[in-house]
């Protein structure tokens, strides 16, 4: 019972730290990070933190109403993919 246990564990640890997939496009297809940034501003977004994980482009900041948010975006369209 202890490995099964074990097992699970090990198993939702690593599914956690997978990267996220937003595209199977390559990257000369994607948005610049300029382009990416100003469009989610505009769109009512500030940006703490950008990152990119694996196929995505990830934002830690606030939406319009001032709430916090973790986003993952398509990098190719700037579609939401996941919100947090």
């Amino acid at each position: 019972m202890k490995s099964f246990a074990l097992i699970v564990l090990i198993l939702a640890t690593s599914m956690a730290h997978a990267k996220k997939s937003c595209t199977t496009e390559p990257k000369e297809k994607w948005m610049t990070e300029e382009a990416f940034k100003k469009m989610v501003t505009d769109k009512g977004y500030t940006i703490k933190k950008f990152k990119q994980p694996g196929t995505c482009y990830e934002i830690y900041g606030t939406d319009k109403a001032g709430k916090k948010v973790e986003i993952y975006f398509n990098p190719v369209d700037g579609s939401i993919v996941t919100e947090k």
